[in-house]
């Protein structure tokens, strides 16, 4: 992590913040201990990101994807909550984060991918669709390559709602990531890509609907 990615720190978080953050670029995470303190405005000078074609699908992922069953915002409180495991290395999801993504979720905006095994939720991600952007904020798995799994469905879901033309934001990119195709751009680039993917979203209809 670069400190350049840091860009503000503030004590506020609200649906309309958020929006405005996310279409500039920015997402929120606290800067204490497990995500605790001030709100950290994070804009990364080198961007994570999975493009169209890069998906990277090994013979052994391939094989455990045929193993598992698939929801989509079938139970987002619950994948909030085991990414938010406080238990987990690098935990960073507080109780303030878990609500303000849910609030997102009832406006129709954060969204979850969840992967199933005999009847268990095994793994899953979460994050916000805006347009043809998917800013992708935390992923879990309690079973080998569930989390993986659900990376595979989500890019199967937005190639069906988008095509070619979508982008999924993963913040930084990571070991694990890189593995699946993730790779590096700069914020310049992915400022364009950001613009293009937003172009259509209406974001004043999103900020004073009501959640339901």
């Amino acid at each position: 992590m670069d400190p350049r990615d840091l860009c503000c720190v503030s004590n506020e978080l609200t649906v309309p913040g958020v929006l405005s953050a996310y279409r500039s670029g920015l997402f929120p995470m606290g800067v204490g201990e497990q995500g605790c303190g001030p709100i950290g405005w994070w804009s990364p000078v080198r961007r994570g990101v999975l493009l169209p074609g890069d998906l990277r699908v090994s013979k052994s992922l391939r094989k455990s994807v045929r193993k598992f069953e698939f929801s989509f915002d079938a139970a987002f409180p619950e994948v909030v909550d085991a990414c938010a495991d406080p238990d987990r290395p690098g935990a960073w999801i507080t109780s303030q984060i878990r609500d303000l993504y849910c609030e997102l979720h009832d406006r129709g905006v954060a969204h979850s991918v969840e992967v199933w095994k005999d009847g268990e939720l095994a793994g899953g991600l979460y994050g916000v669709w805006l347009g043809k952007l998917f800013a992708g904020e935390s992923m879990f798995h309690r079973v080998t390559d569930a989390s993986k799994a659900a990376l595979v469905e989500l890019v199967r879901v937005l190639s069906d709602a988008c095509g070619d033309a979508w982008i999924i934001d993963t913040q930084w990119q990571t070991p694990h990531l890189k593995s699946l195709g993730v790779s590096e751009i700069v914020a310049r680039d992915y400022r364009q890509r950001l613009a293009l993917a937003l172009q259509d979203v209406d974001f004043s209809g999103i900020s004073h609907k009501s959640g339901s």
